[in-house]
């Protein structure tokens, strides 16, 4: 008989491998031209150069994940730095989200009627245009490749990004704290240029889409 020792053992071994054979795949590429620190909560971060890659398994039912690219990085050999956007409490493996500006990936997997949610959001602000996109299971994937630095309206602008409204203002007309608010020029300038986005807080209706359970994704940094 095993011992209740080898039995734990057991059973751990096949909560793991059940754990794993479902979990959901990211593969996140660097398709810039310039070197970026990929983040990602839960993940860690890395440091991608011009068309490296990074695979990442996350579990089923995790919510409130996020991938996202860093720039402007600088650290030590410790992992200790600074990023100009994106930076998450500089550590170049992260646990926490990271400063605005930065372009995120989200997702929330395995919720109501076992479905994927995922999106682009700019509500972080923008600072690297993005592609997220499933490669099994799903067919709608999500793009925000305008040149919104570039075009960034004079209060928005950020060294290395373009912020959301709601960072600079931080008002409830951009925030979004309390009651209803709706879309203003600012967001407008932001939905224009990546229809599939948040532009702020309340932009679920057109910025929100599902996958099934299951589905494995990438991302892609300057698709």
């Amino acid at each position: 008989m095993a011992s209740p020792t080898s039995f734990s053992l057991l059973l751990l071994f096949a909560f793991l491998l059940f754990t794993l054979s479902h979990a959901a795949t990211f593969n996140i590429v660097n398709n810039c031209p310039y070197t970026v620190w990929a983040a990602a909560v839960p993940g860690g971060g890395r440091r991608l150069d011009r068309g490296q890659s990074w695979t990442i398994n996350v579990n089923p039912g995790t919510a409130g994940g996020r991938v996202w690219a860093r720039t402007g990085c600088s650290f030590d050999g410790n992992g200790n730095g600074h990023c100009q956007t994106g930076d998450c409490g500089g550590k170049l493996v992260c646990t926490a989200y990271g400063t605005p500006p930065n372009t995120l990936a989200e997702f929330a997997l395995n919720q109501f009627q076992n479905l994927d949610f995922i999106d682009i959001s700019l509500v972080d602000g923008f600072n690297v245009p993005m592609d997220f996109s499933p490669t099994s299971g799903c067919r709608r994937g999500i793009r925000c490749t305008a040149n919104i630095v570039g075009q960034c309206p004079n209060q928005l602008k950020a060294p290395g990004g373009c912020n959301n409204p709601c960072t600079v203002f931080k008002t409830n007309e951009y925030c979004c704290n309390s009651g209803s608010c709706g879309p203003t020029n600012y967001s407008r300038f932001l939905k224009g240029r990546c229809p599939d986005a948040y532009s702020y807080p309340k932009d679920d209706q057109t910025s929100t889409f599902t996958c099934p359970g299951g589905t494995n994704y990438k991302v892609t940094f300057c698709p």
